[in-house]
């Protein structure tokens, strides 16, 4: 019986997937598929993980990256904000400091952009041509994802360190931001001229999603009826995204590994269930929802 189910979703063996145990994936599935789809909840992170890495050998933007590459922002203050990435960055994805010794620096860079940002005097209405001028694209087979979980009434829930008025930006410009999607993240703060002057609430970052799935524990006790969770990130930051999830009974995690594959490959697979190695594509977790949806 257990080899049947393990060629009901063909994209596990897609060259791009790694598991560490694939016996523990089929379990998690053929739990999940017991219980219903009405059971189910979608909680994902969004830059790298709805979007792109990279197309034709190219860097694909964040939300972040998509105000500061845009006519919004200054010379001086894109300077700035690329010293701040030069910086930072390489903290964020230093395989040999640990989370703890991140946090203080991750909040010291988000806080430093937010400031700089606040300078600009953006203004509310110029965010749609600025996400429309940009190369930010979702990954390849977003349409079916975002129908799919829609058609069938599934939650999803994004949480971004980025920004969320450019996130939501990016997602109806695509046609696919439907009623069954909710977002938490940093949102920008306009005067009643349009005017950027601050952003809303706690700041969230890479490093504290944890903390914000915490916070909206309203968001999670709605959904109290689903307990089995599809998890998509690709940072080692995403997986504490559903920890806000009550009673939970199943989590499957796929994790997006994008860059510096060696020498982050062994931690993603002791974190992640499902592992895609450099793949643009949004075909595994699509061929894992219509599988858990009956679509087979």
């Amino acid at each position: 019986m257990a080899k049947t189910k393990e060629n009901k979703i063909p994209e596990l063996s897609n060259p791009s997937v790694c598991m560490r145990d694939p016996q523990r994936v089929q379990e998690i599935l053929q739990s999940m598929v017991k219980a219903g789809s009405n059971t189910l909840q979608v909680i994902s992170d969004f830059d790298m993980t709805l979007t792109r890495f990279a197309y034709n050998g190219k860097r694909c933007p964040t939300c972040h990256n998509i105000l500061d590459n845009s006519k919004l922002i200054s010379s001086d203050c894109k300077e700035q904000l690329k010293e701040l990435l030069n910086t930072y960055y390489p903290i964020e994805i230093d395989s040999t400091r640990s989370v703890e010794e991140k946090l203080p620096l991750m909040v010291e860079w988000w806080t430093k952009a937010h400031e700089l940002l606040v300078q600009q005097k953006i203004k509310k209405d110029m965010l749609e041509v600025a996400v429309r001028e940009s190369e930010a694209m979702l990954r390849e087979g977003n349409q079916l994802f975002f129908n799919h979980l829609y058609e069938h009434s599934i939650p999803l829930l994004i949480f971004s360190a980025g920004i969320g008025d450019i996130l939501e930006e990016v997602i109806r410009q695509a046609g696919v931001f439907h009623s069954n999607v909710k977002v938490f993240s940093n949102y920008m703060d306009f005067d009643e001229t349009g005017l950027l002057k601050a952003f809303k609430g706690e700041l969230i970052h890479i490093y504290n999603k944890r903390e914000g799935a915490l916070l909206n524990t309203g968001h999670f006790q709605e959904l109290r009826t689903r307990p089995n969770v599809l998890l998509m990130g690709d940072s080692l930051g995403d997986l504490t995204m559903a920890d806000g999830v009550q009673d939970m009974e199943n989590i499957l995690k796929i994790g997006y590994l994008n860059d510096k594959v060696e020498e982050r490959k062994q931690s993603y697979l002791d974190s992640y269930d499902i592992v895609l190695v450099e793949d643009e594509t949004l075909e595994v977790p699509n061929a894992v929802l219509l599988y858990l949806t009956g679509n087979k």
